[in-house]
């Protein structure tokens, strides 16, 4: 089997904002199981460079909880965000469906 990790998405929010939260969804439905991802939270101000404004940790999605996580950091400006998946223990490969970026 072909390793699929690392693997990352990303977002340009168009101008530097400030950053401290992360929520990230999957689909609510009751028909996937529990997993863990681990997941890396990544910043930066020109699409090239990134920092750590979250080290990779391993993060648990439960259907009975809306399969949704909230990962917090310091607040950090940045344009360019991205969210690094190492590791997903209901599937071989990342999977978010959807993620919201806040500052708060």
């Amino acid at each position: 089997m072909n390793n699929a990790f690392p693997q990352w998405l990303g977002v340009d929010l168009g101008s530097v904002q400030s950053v401290s939260r992360v929520v990230v969804k999957l689909p609510p439905a009751m028909t996937w199981a529990t997993r863990s991802q681990t997941i890396a939270v990544l910043g930066g101000t020109d699409g090239t460079n990134f920092s750590t404004l979250k080290a990779a940790a391993s993060y648990t999605f439960d259907p009975a909880t809306g399969n949704t996580v909230t990962i917090t950091f310091p607040a950090a400006s940045v344009r360019y965000l991205r969210l690094v998946i190492t590791a997903n223990t209901g599937w071989p490969a990342g999977q978010i469906s959807e993620f919201e970026i806040y500052n708060s």
